[in-house]
């Protein structure tokens, strides 16, 4: 474990006790590392995160995955000999292995961040549900930024980054539109950014959490809003 004792995986829960525990025991057996930030969950899902072995810093209230984040990032960046930093999600999505492979690349090329992508030529999403591949496309469609960059699944939760980005990053944007916002600051700081190919678990649990209509109509809508240049 102490190959990977300068990677830390910081993780928004928020009402995740159903699974958290075992996503966090199934990463630790690798990533010995790992900040959960309880966002003012009401079930007990801060019991389950102590038990499986994370560090727990929790939000009094429900701030959104955004502040949660930028929450977890900052007490990450403060520990001793941390270098690398994983965004990760709760809800059993995100495999270890693809870490494995993002960190590596980044600690192999000349790069400051690696964000996974379901969408590069020739890969299979068959399996993604229709309206998360109809609202990701049409926030690359709709964003030059993205385009620009040359990132082709923008909403992708899982990102590998350094000790710039880190020691820099700022997410002003609580809820779910942090992501629009984290493109932006790619952008705006002039990161060197390349995508992984990830595969991500879709299971009823995760499904029945994040796949609304209204969810992806406030994604578009906030990615058309973030468009500009930032000031």
């Amino acid at each position: 474990m102490t190959e990977w004792s300068d990677v830390w995986l910081v993780v928004p829960v928020y009402n995740e006790a159903q699974v958290i525990g075992d996503v966090i025991r199934n990463a630790r057996q690798t990533f010995p590392n790992i900040v959960c930030v309880d966002d003012g969950s009401v079930d007990f899902s801060a019991d389950r995160i102590h038990e499986a072995g994370a560090h727990l810093v929790r939000h009094p209230v429900n701030l959104g995955q955004g502040a949660a984040i930028q929450t977890g990032v900052s007490y990450a960046r403060s520990q001793p000999g941390a270098k690398y930093f994983v965004t990760f999600d709760a809800d059993g999505q995100h495999q270890v292995d693809d870490v494995v492979r993002m960190v590596k690349r980044l600690q192999a090329e000349d790069l400051d961040i690696v964000v996974g992508t379901r969408f590069l030529t020739g890969a299979d999403t068959s399996h993604i549900p229709w309206i998360k591949r109809f609202v990701l496309k049409t926030v690359v469609l709709l964003s030059p930024r993205t385009r620009r960059l040359g990132l082709t699944d923008a909403h992708n939760g899982l990102r590998v980054f350094n000790r710039t980005v880190a020691d820099t990053l700022n997410i002003t944007i609580n809820g779910m539109g942090h992501a629009s916002e984290f493109v932006e600051l790619v952008d705006h700081h002039h990161w060197k950014v390349a995508e992984e190919s990830v595969t991500i678990l879709y299971t009823e649990y995760s499904m029945a959490k994040g796949q609304s209509l209204i969810n992806g109509v406030n994604i578009v809508f906030d990615s058309v809003l973030r468009t500009g240049p930032r000031r």
